[in-house]
């Protein structure tokens, strides 16, 4: 007889009502609305929420409600047509220190969200979402490799004994002065050493990739070091290379599904962000170039008295503390750098919030030398942020260099020795997480400027949106009438399984972190609901073989799943293969189309040989003597055994 055990029953049957619940949420339409949210990190407060009302009334726009969700405030209003002009308004209202994003707000029932269900999340045609496109400074990037060799011989020129003077990187070019004409000769032995292990394979030969000339610098002797013109676009590549790995990094953290990171060209990098509600913190963690330095206080001088003077003592730097602006003298040596950071966790001690250092083993043996010789000294940290500007030029603004903001965020007693773990303490909570997630996704090797920035508002996401779900739909209802008309009663079960399939699908793309919904991910539904009738149609064309035969209808009914099981499961294979390959090797979109493809594929496997299967048992499986089945143009009747 063709019958499940009741409890297979039971699981099938709990199985589709968990996936109908899960996927409910997204039966519920959605609001057009604006998400505020403030710049520092700060929760918006009821005097804010106040302030927003008021200026939506008096400018006449209709909302529906506003109010605090989070750390943020959330405007419901009637149609999309009126987020822009809110927008615009709410902006002029509450300034710079509020960013007021597009977005789109689910009515999703109150017993739903209190079992922690959502609706899928949605790319960026169908959410819409913010589009950056950044110039990467290559320029810089040149500068910044040259500033690798600059700690490097000062310790050199010291431990030699040679006098030399400012040691600095100028027009993309190392500027070394020496103050004794009788120690040129080995100075430049020790200029070009830099050149040692750090040489370039070409066609089979090593090739130098520093130039170093004999110059006049700032009236003395000294020397102009340059990097070869293929060192030079190496480093540049390697700039775009590790900018996009650090961007994609900024922006896991940040949880965005579906984003793309790519490079455009030879100095540029698309970024697109699918329905992204805080587009400043984006903006902000993307386009900051930050890193840390470690470096021991100067005690020996007075820091008040160099500020006053307008310079510091050789040997020193002069910085601000961040948190009153005092002064502060630090040695120009830098014990440890970002660069040789491992991890960064923002976590709290005794109460108070801290960030969690974790260097790598040279960092570790640098800050452990340092820090057994200056126990009882003071240690800072030194944030460096490169912060991307706009100037204006010929009436239109363009990238302008960066502003460089170098604070010291923490001076700590050195107490004993460090090693390579240690904690960042002063910090408020926001400070913490934010410097935490920075240095956890890397620093920029170049800074970056913003020359091209717009959102896609959600209306013209819901429009694709209603397109998809009309395609879906037409084809759907395409396929179920022929089907019923085609296999009668067998056609119906098979509808109202492929129905189940869609529900399936939906709820596990509400669950599976990271998997959006995209455009070319409708066209993987639509391709999964074929495929989920090919299934049914293998399986009751075998059916009908089998009656044919002269088998009897539950014989027929049988061997028709368990011979077709086979060739079932390998055209989904190979089909889940490809898909496979999508994922790996496409970007943006086509990753949309390959999750929604992957999954349906499973979801087809199972209402084809499960689903539909536990309804046929339904429908004849307590009928022993049937003499005919309903599954094509007429009814075939089967052979008296």
């Amino acid at each position: 007889m063709n019958r499940y055990p009741p409890w297979k029953n039971l699981l099938v049957f709990g199985i589709l009502l968990v996936s109908t619940i899960v996927a409910l949420p997204n039966a519920f339409p959605v609001d057009p609305s604006l998400q505020i949210s403030r710049t520092d990190g700060v929760a918006v407060d009821e005097t804010t929420l106040t302030q927003v009302r008021t200026t939506l009334t008096e400018a006449g726009v209709t909302f529906l409600s506003a109010e605090i969700e989070g750390n943020s405030a959330v405007v419901r209003l009637e149609e999309a047509d009126a987020q822009e002009g809110a927008q615009a308004r709410l902006t002029e209202a509450l300034g710079q220190n509020h960013v007021i994003a597009l977005a789109l707000a689910p009515r999703t029932p109150g017993w739903l969200d209190a079992l922690g269900l959502e609706p899928m999340l949605l790319g960026l045609d169908l959410r819409g979402g913010v589009h950056f496109l950044y110039q990467v400074a290559l320029d810089q990037a040149v500068e910044q490799y040259l500033e690798t060799y600059e700690s490097g011989l000062r310790t050199q020129f010291r431990e030699r004994q040679i006098r030399f003077g400012d040691i600095r990187v100028v027009d993309s070019a190392l500027q070394v002065p020496i103050i004794e004409p009788a120690d040129m000769d080995r100075a430049e032995q020790i200029v070009r050493a830099l050149d040692q292990g750090d040489q370039l394979i070409q066609l089979g030969q090593l090739t130098s990739r520093i130039i170093v000339d004999r110059v006049q610098v700032d009236g003395r002797p000294g020397f102009r070091v340059r990097l070869t013109e293929s060192a030079i676009r190496e480093r540049q590549d390697l700039a775009i290379e590790q900018n996009t790995v650090t961007m994609r990094n900024r922006i896991n953290e940040l949880g965005v599904a579906e984003a793309v990171v790519q490079r455009q060209g030879l100095d540029r990098i698309l970024v697109e962000l699918p329905g992204i509600q805080d587009p400043a913190t984006a903006k902000r963690l993307l386009s900051s170039t930050a890193t840390l330095e470690f470096r021991l206080v100067d005690h020996d001088n007075n820091a008040i008295e160099a500020e006053r003077r307008g310079r510091a003592p050789l040997g020193s730097e002069l910085f601000h503390r961040k948190e009153d602006g005092s002064a502060i003298l630090l040695r120009r040596e830098i014990v440890a750098s970002g660069d040789q950071l491992l991890d960064a966790v923002s976590t709290y001690q005794q109460g108070q919030p801290v960030v969690r250092i974790s260097l790598d083993s040279a960092g570790g043996r640098r800050m452990l030398d340092a820090t057994i010789d200056n126990i009882g000294r003071n240690l800072a940290v030194v944030f460096i942020e490169d912060i991307p500007q706009m100037i204006e030029r010929d009436g239109e603004q363009v990238p302008g260099p960066p502003q460089r903001r170098e604070e010291v965020i923490s001076d700590a007693r050195i107490n004993s020795a460090l090693s390579s773990s240690f904690v960042i303490e002063g910090l408020s909570v926001f400070e913490a997480r934010s410097l935490a997630l920075l240095l956890r996704a890397g620093s920029l090797a170049a800074p970056i400027s913003p020359i091209e920035e717009s959102t896609i508002g959600p209306s013209l996401g819901q429009e694709n949106i209603d397109r998809g779900i009309d395609a879906v739909m037409i084809g759907y209802l395409l396929v179920v009438v022929f089907i019923g008309l085609w296999y009668r009663l067998f056609g119906v079960l098979a509808n109202v399984a492929l129905a189940f399939n869609v529900v399936m699908l939906v709820a596990l793309m509400s669950l599976i972190p990271g998997a959006a919904l995209t455009l070319p991910g409708i066209a993987g539904i639509v391709l999964t609901v074929g495929m989920s009738v090919d299934a049914n149609v293998l399986i009751f064309e075998r059916i009908r073989e089998e009656l044919g035969n002269g088998n009897t209808p539950q014989a027929s009914i049988r061997a028709g799943w368990d011979k077709a099981f086979i060739t079932i499961l390998d055209s989904n294979i190979t089909t889940l293969i490809a898909a496979i390959v999508l994922f790996m090797f496409g970007t943006g979109p086509i990753k949309g189309f390959a999750v929604t493809l992957s999954i349906g594929i499973f979801t087809s496997l199972f209402t084809a040989i499960v689903v539909t299967r536990a309804l046929v048992n339904f429908a004849y499986g307590s009928r022993p003597h049937v003499k005919t089945l309903s599954i094509g143009g007429h009814q075939l009747a089967a052979a008296t055994p």
